[in-house]
């Protein structure tokens, strides 16, 4: 009889086991379920608003494709993280544009702004404005630094002006005249480009700037600027190039004859690399504009998100683009997303 109760108990104990075992995993299974959910339904949604100067420039289109790639890829990565990107940018150069989109983000409860600026002052108020609503806002390209953006990303651009002035003292054997063609007067960034230039042609007493010539950001005003001054100054030897608007088409072509007019000019997109094979173009800096997108959202995100400590200034790399590297640069700018690329380029 004891026996048979010894028995009973043990197979009721077997089977409480096996009963709390099972109750477990479905618990614990339970548990995944409403993780998976929390996952899929419960994601942190950071919208991050990307002003850049002009859609008009081709030059912020791949700054947009960097972002947008970007977002994807974090979101993929991070399942309970979904990034967005709000693409605000006017159609044409308005500093005033800029600053009333960033007052709309305010208003709209975007949690940061990734902005381009046209004109310092005015977007120093309107940074100052997000901010001090708890917005945060990273600039790129083109500062303003006595706001409260909390981090830059762009190149230096004293260091870059330099970098012009001295590239072209070399195709000119330094000496003879030459001309700044300086796009937006209000730019900061343009401003320091500009100021390297001038305070690098110290260095080289037998070059004249015959002056800086400032204009809108399109093709046409730069094709019209260049027009005026070489017929002013016929026996101009070269031009420093803050930016490459004059290469967005192909009026340059009908101003100056190949090699006559050494040009050193900052930025070099698909578009352009024809004036550099033609020798129109000697030197053109290159700037990985894809990157603008790329690292400016990684850095918001890691500002916002993991609440990292960022550095307020975040250096992007230059890389002069000749006839000798045209090809590599080329492969580089295909693999950032840019499309027409002539195939003869990538095959040097």
């Amino acid at each position: 009889m004891k026996k048979r109760f010894l028995i009973k108990t043990r197979i009721t104990q077997q089977l409480t086991a096996l009963f709390l075992t099972a109750l477990l995993v479905a618990i614990s299974g339970c548990g995944d379920a409403d993780m998976e959910g929390e996952g899929t339904h419960n994601k942190e949604t950071i919208v991050i608003t990307m002003i850049a100067k002009s859609s008009a420039n081709p030059v912020f289109i791949s700054a947009k494709t960097g972002a947008l790639k970007t977002a994807e890829s974090l979101t993929e990565k991070y399942s309970k993280l979904k990034v967005v990107i709000d693409w605000q940018t006017p159609a044409n150069e308005s500093a005033s544009e800029q600053a009333e989109i960033i007052r709309n983000v305010v208003k709209n409860g975007n949690k940061a702004i990734i902005v381009s600026c046209s004109d310092e002052d005015t977007l120093t108020q309107a940074i100052n404005y997000a901010v001090d609503n708890g917005v945060e806002v990273m600039t790129f390209d083109s500062d303003a630094p006595n706001s409260k953006r909390f981090a830059f990303y762009g190149p230096d651009d004293l260091e870059m002006g330099k970098k012009l002035m001295n590239e072209l003292a070399g195709l000119i054997d330094g000496k003879g005249k030459i001309a700044i063609l300086g796009g937006n007067r209000m730019a900061n960034n343009l401003q320091e480009r500009v100021k390297g230039i001038t305070k690098t042609a110290a260095d080289y007493p037998d070059i004249e700037i015959v002056g800086t010539y400032y204009h809108p950001e399109t093709e046409a005003e730069a094709i019209a600027v260049m027009n005026e001054v070489i017929k002013l100054y016929p026996d101009l030897k070269g031009w420093a190039m803050v930016g490459s608007w004059a290469f967005f088409g192909e009026r340059l072509k009908d101003v100056i004859e190949p090699g006559t007019i050494k040009i050193v000019a900052v930025d070099a997109l698909p578009v352009q690399l024809k004036y550099i094979e033609k020798n129109y173009v000697q030197v053109l800096l290159g700037q990985p504009t894809f990157t603008w997108g790329e690292i400016s959202v990684e850095t918001v995100i890691d500002k916002i998100y993991f609440n990292k400590k960022i550095e307020g200034i975040i250096r992007l790399k230059i890389i002069p683009v000749t006839i000798e590297n045209l090809g590599g640069w080329s492969r580089q700018l295909k693999a950032w997303g840019y499309k027409d690329i002539p195939e003869k380029y990538l095959e040097m």
